[in-house]
């Protein structure tokens, strides 16, 4: 936020914190400017002013954690697919959330997280190396969970 407005900020924050609750500063003039660079400029404009991301994704962070709600992953084919349940959802809530007969037919999931998959550079090789755990009916979805449903007939 620019120094004028600082004092305002600050008094802003103490009383988020003291509601418990989170405050997000942009400056609506820079993520203005950093949308009409291209890539490489963006990058260094934001490494000199020592911005490390945009306002977004602090945004979008901040209103899941508000809200309580998690992201997980669905794999097809080479399309990574994500969808959003809240925090605590059982594994066959959350595939539900793509297809009810999911949920309804559900046996098993087989889940790793996005870090692993991206580390073994895919579902083929992720399976390969053995990462992929079973987890049944009572699984809680974590955040960034990739899960690979197994349904019945």
């Amino acid at each position: 936020a620019p120094t004028a407005f600082a004092p305002a900020v600050q008094r802003l924050a103490a009383l988020a914190q003291q509601d418990g609750a989170e405050l997000v500063t942009i400056s609506a003039k820079l993520e203005a400017e950093l949308v009409e660079l291209d890539e490489a400029d963006r990058v260094a404009m934001m490494a000199e002013l020592g911005v490390a991301e945009s306002a977004l994704p602090r945004i979008v962070r901040t209103g899941y954690r508000t809200l309580g709600l998690i992201t997980f992953f669905t794999t097809a084919s080479r399309l990574l697919q994500a969808w959003t349940v809240p925090r605590g959802t059982t594994a066959p809530k959350a595939v539900g959330t793509i297809h009810s007969d999911f949920e309804q037919k559900f046996i098993r999931a087989e889940v790793m997280s996005v870090e692993q998959l991206a580390a073994c550079g895919g579902e083929g090789p992720a399976r390969a190396k053995g990462v992929l755990r079973t987890e049944g009916k009572d699984y809680v979805v974590q955040d960034g969970d990739v899960i690979h449903v197994k349904i019945g007939p």
